[in-house]
């Protein structure tokens, strides 16, 4: 498993629903899971746009990996309205220690497929990416 970084594709349905999400803004989130049989990231979950974050962090499994897209809206203290597309690496540590290691050596690749995130994030608990935590990061 040594080339197990290089060796993980992007499913095309990944990229196309992303640029759906950044040009139509289509979905609200999207949420990535690595097929290990297949050997490449696939989209797990598509969030529609009325819903709101608590749906968004509702969606990921408390106990797998996954990769996340979430394009969050905000309002600057110019009380201008903004968009910020948020890339979270979900790593809960309750998830087997293989899949930790199979989503950090592929998530650098996978990420580049995606032009157009603003922010990452890297989260071992809800806490770390609570809404606090989007809101101080998007400004």
């Amino acid at each position: 498993m040594a080339n197990a970084a290089s060796g993980m594709a992007v499913n095309d349905d990944c990229k196309l629903k992303f640029l759906e999400l950044k040009a139509k803004r289509t979905y609200r989130f999207i949420i990535f899971k690595i097929d290990e049989k297949q050997k490449q990231v696939t989209v797990d979950k598509l969030g529609e746009p009325t819903l709101g974050y608590e749906d968004f962090a509702a969606s990921l499994p408390a106990d797998e990996c996954r990769y996340a897209i979430y394009d969050f809206d905000f309002v600057t203290e110019e009380n201008c309205q903004k968009s910020k597309i948020f890339f979270i690496a979900w790593s809960p540590d309750t998830s087997r220690v293989r899949s930790k290691m199979l989503y950090a050596s592929s998530k650098d690749r996978f990420k580049r497929e995606l032009d157009g995130i603003q922010v990452e994030l890297q989260a071992t608990d809800p806490t770390e990416m609570g809404l606090d935590v989007i809101r101080s990061r998007a400004n």
